[in-house]
C-alpha cells in the first residue's frame, strides 16, 4: 500500500509566518517528482515557488489560490510507494541502510537534498485501485483539533500572532481559529481587538453608508508587511534626522572619469554606497543594532547595506552583503542583479533580509529630501535627494554647481548627536571631495 505524506507550507526565510496562495502548479491526480515545484507562493518578501519533497501522486490540496495559509499549514498530501509511481517519477531507489526507495527525505530549509544525482524515468498512469483508498485517507485525521480550543496548547503557529495577543490583552484560549484545523491566525486577534474596541451599535442604515464611502483594500502581504515593520520601527525607535546640503560636482566629474576609461559603469549609488561604508567604519555606532531583551546595543562587524527600490508590488529593500569588502564595481553590479530580480518579483526571501544599514535614493522621485523611517531593527538610514544644478558659492565666487541634500535618521540610543553629525559631515565632505575618500581605502 502507499505512504500518504503531508507536506506544510515551509519556513520560507526570516520573519515569514504566513503566505498567499498565488498558483497552483499541480493538480489532484498528478505524479510529482521530488524537489518539483507544486505551488506558487507570495510572501511579504518575495514570490516563491514551493518544492515538494516527495515523488508521488498528489491526493489533495489544502487552499485556494488568493488565501492565506499560515507556516506549517497542510499544502498537499502525496501518495508514495512502489505503485504509485511504478517507474521511479522521482528519485530510482538506490541501496541505503534500510534497502527500501524512494523514502522521504529530510526537508532542510524546504526541498530535498540535491546531493545525490537523480535518475528520472518515464511516468505510467496511475491506477484506479491505488488512488481510490488514498484520497480517502488524508481526510480521517482532520477531526480531532475541535476540542483543543479549550484545553491544551493553544493552536498558534506564529509567534507574531502571540506578540499581537500579548500585547493587547487577548486570551488565545477564548479564540476560535479560522486557520486549518482550527488555527488561530492574525486576523483572528485582529477581529477580537476590533471587537473590544468597537463603539456601541450604530442604527442599521449605517454600516451600508460607511460601506459606500470608499473601497477597502486588504492590509496584506507587500503593503501589509511594510506597514507592520514601519509601525513598529515608530513605536520603538526614537529617531531624529539631520540633514546638510553638499556641492556633488566633483564626484560627478570623478564618475565620469571612471566611466570614460571602458568597463562597466559605475552608477553614483554605488559611489554613494563606498562612501557609506568608509564612513560606518569610522562611526560603527551607526551599523548597529539594539537588543531590547538583554538591554544591549549590539555593534555589527559586517555592513550589509540596504538599498530602498520601488517596484510595481511596492517598496522593497533588498540588502547587498558584506558591502565593506566590495569596490564601486562591485556595488554597481550588485545593485543592478538585486534590482532586476526586484523588479521582475524573483527575489528570494534571504535577499531581503539581514541589512544593517540602508540607502534610500528617493532623488529619483524628484524630491530634495525626507525623513524616512529606519528600517527596523537596523539603527540609521542615509537619505539622498535629486542632484541638481544651484547657486553655490564656489572659491568665494558665486557659481552653478551640482547639489545634493543628505539626511540621515538614526536611533538616538545608540548614539548622540554628535556622533550623527560626525558620520554626516564626512559622507558630505567625501561627496564634495572625493580625494577625502583615498584615505580610507
Amino acid at each position: 500500500m502507499p505512504q500518504v505524506m503531508e507536506f506544510k507550507l515551509p519556513d520560507l526565510g526570516e520573519g515569514l509566518t504566513e503566505a498567499e496562495i498565488v498558483r497552483w502548479l499541480v493538480a489532484v491526480g498528478d505524479v510529482v517528482a521530488i524537489d518539483q515545484p507544486v505551488v506558487e507562493v507570495e510572501t511579504a518578501k518575495a514570490m516563491v515557488e514551493v518544492p515538494c519533497p516527495y515523488g508521488g501522486v498528489v491526493t489533495a490540496r489544502f487552499g485556494e489560490e488568493g488565501q492565506e495559509l499560515p507556516v506549517g499549514a497542510p499544502l498537499i498530501t502525496v501518495a508514495v510507494g512502489a505503485q504509485s509511481v511504478p517507474a521511479g517519477a522521482a528519485e530510482a531507489p538506490e541501496a541505503g541502510a534500510d534497502g527500501s526507495g524512494n523514502v522521504p527525505r529530510p526537508l532542510i530549509g524546504y526541498g530535498a537534498d540535491d546531493s545525490r544525482p537523480a535518475r528520472r524515468r518515464r511516468v505510467r498512469p496511475v491506477t484506479a485501485a491505488v488512488s481510490a483508498p488514498v484520497v480517502a485517507a488524508p481526510a480521517a485525521p482532520a477531526v480531532p483539533a475541535a476540542p483543543a480550543a479549550s484545553a491544551g496548547p493553544v493552536p498558534v503557529i506564529s509567534p507574531l500572532v502571540r506578540k499581537l495577543a500579548k500585547d493587547h490583552g487577548v486570551d488565545l484560549r477564548a479564540l476560535h481559529g479560522s486557520g486549518p484545523e482550527g488555527l488561530i491566525l492574525r486576523a483572528d486577534v485582529e477581529a477580537a481587538l476590533a471587537a473590544q474596541r468597537a463603539p456601541a451599535p450604530a442604527p442599521a442604515a449605517a454600516p451600508a453608508a460607511v460601506a459606500a464611502q470608499g473601497e477597502r483594500i486588504p492590509l496584506k502581504g507587500i503593503r501589509g508587511a511594510v506597514a507592520e515593520k514601519l509601525s513598529r520601527s515608530r513605536r520603538e525607535i526614537p529617531d531624529a534626522t539631520c540633514w546638510v546640503d553638499a556641492d556633488a560636482t566633483e564626484l560627478m566629474a570623478a564618475r565620469a572619469a571612471m566611466n570614460a576609461v571602458g568597463g562597466p559603469k559605475i552608477s553614483v549609488l554605488a559611489l554613494l554606497a563606498r562612501i557609506c561604508t568608509a564612513a560606518l567604519a569610522r562611526y560603527p555606532e551607526l551599523n548597529s543594532t539594539v537588543d531590547l531583551a538583554a538591554g544591549e546595543i549590539v555593534r555589527l562587524p559586517a555592513v550589509h547595506l540596504g538599498f530602498a527600490a520601488q517596484t510595481e508590488r511596492g517598496l522593497m529593500v533588498p540588502v547587498v552583503r558584506d558591502a565593506q569588502g566590495r569596490s564601486p564595481e562591485s556595488l554597481s553590479a550588485e545593485f543592478a542583479r538585486l534590482t532586476e530580480l526586484a523588479r521582475a518579483g524573483k527575489l528570494a526571501p534571504g535577499d531581503l533580509t539581514g541589512g544593517t544599514f540602508t540607502l534610500n535614493n528617493y532623488g529619483v522621485f524628484g524630491v530634495d529630501g525626507s525623513t524616512p523611517i529606519i528600517n527596523h531593527p537596523e539603527a540609521a538610514m542615509l537619505g539622498v535627494g535629486r542632484i541638481i544644478p544651484k547657486p553655490w558659492v564656489h572659491g568665494g565666487e558665486l557659481a552653478v554647481r551640482q547639489v545634493v541634500q543628505l539626511s540621515l535618521t538614526f536611533d538616538h540610543r545608540v548614539c548622540d548627536g554628535g556622533t550623527a553629525g560626525g558620520f554626516l559631515r564626512y559622507v558630505a565632505d567625501c561627496v564634495e571631495s572625493p580625494a577625502v575618500l583615498l584615505r580610507s581605502l
